[in-house]
């Protein structure tokens, strides 16, 4: 992983895109009180796609324009965005805005199992096994032992959330093997759009033609979590890759889910577990395992021989 070090505006990006995606929690779930999750899906792929577009036009970046390339992204939207993003936004239906954006950090463990199995240069090293191991503990415990004796909704609705945090991990080793060397905001865009071309019909046949009467608070939510969540997201994450490294970049997974519980509880009431918040602190320290940042404060702080 990609590491230099955090300017102090760097940091500050960092702390607002983990404060933009850890918002996005919640605007999902208030719209999810007036609308189903595949109209959730639909509204953030097709007006995030747009958005993107506007900004391409405007940068005067190329349209791609072979077919193996728009394939591509039709297969990186839907692994990237209408599987996970569905079986999310219906996960969240079920259980605490908290705790799904807990589930949702352990993205980067499938991340390091998956690409250990498909990249030669990504093995898995002691380090990193240690890591993926706490940081599945950690989630096993947030989910807690009673998902083990029935699957209820609940239950259910987690297995959903961890099933989308597989998925992208799977859409990461797609998107290297087969989208690498396009700029990054014609990928984001193009695979938007593939997402967009299968989430709209989805949403049609399962729940109908959209709602054309929706409350205030919800069209707010839409446009937040499709302009700004989505769209404004991903021209945010690239500032911040190029400027703080991919490394550094994982800090943001860890910063997004307090910002998702504060706001779930003052918001919407909720209380977790101390179970959620024990699988979060594992979960926290399997990350600055797999990441080396844990060795390194060791190493500050020990004396010099």
């Amino acid at each position: 992983m990609t590491q230099t070090s955090l300017s102090p505006r760097a940091w500050t990006e960092l702390a607002l895109l983990a404060l933009i995606w850890g918002a996005s929690f919640l605007s999902i779930r208030l719209a999810l009180f007036e609308i189903g999750p595949a109209w959730v899906v639909a509204h953030r792929t097709v007006w995030a796609a747009l958005s993107l577009w506007l900004v391409a036009c405007a940068l005067r970046l190329p349209l791609p324009r072979a077919p193996r390339v728009w394939g591509a992204f039709l297969v990186m939207g839907c692994l990237n965005n209408v599987i996970p993003f569905l079986l999310m936004a219906w996960g969240q239906q079920h259980i605490e805005t908290g705790l799904t954006s807990i589930l949702n950090a352990g993205t980067a463990l499938w991340g390091v199992l998956l690409a250990a199995l498909v990249f030669a240069d990504e093995r898995l090293t002691a380090r990193r096994a240690a890591g993926v191991t706490l940081g599945l503990a950690g989630v096993a415990l947030a989910v807690g032992p009673g998902a083990l004796r029935g699957l209820d909704l609940t239950s259910l609705a987690q297995l959903a959330v961890i099933a989308g945090t597989v998925s992208y991990a799977v859409a990461a080793i797609w998107a290297r093997k087969r989208l690498s060397g396009l700029p990054p905001i014609l990928a984001a865009a193009g695979m938007l759009s593939g997402a967009a071309l299968v989430s709209l019909p989805l949403a049609v046949a399962l729940e109908g033609p959209p709602d054309l009467t929706l409350a205030p608070r919800t069209l707010g939510s839409i446009a937040y979590f499709a302009l700004v969540a989505t769209a404004g997201a991903y021209l945010l994450y690239y500032r911040v890759l190029a400027m703080a490294g991919s490394g550094n970049l994982m800090l943001v997974t860890l910063m997004i889910p307090p910002t998702a519980i504060l706001l779930g509880t003052l918001v919407l009431g909720e209380t977790l577990e101390p179970t959620a918040y024990g699988g979060f602190a594992l979960l926290a320290l399997g990350l600055a395992v797999l990441d080396g940042r844990l060795f390194r404060l060791f190493r500050w702080a020990s004396p010099a021989p």
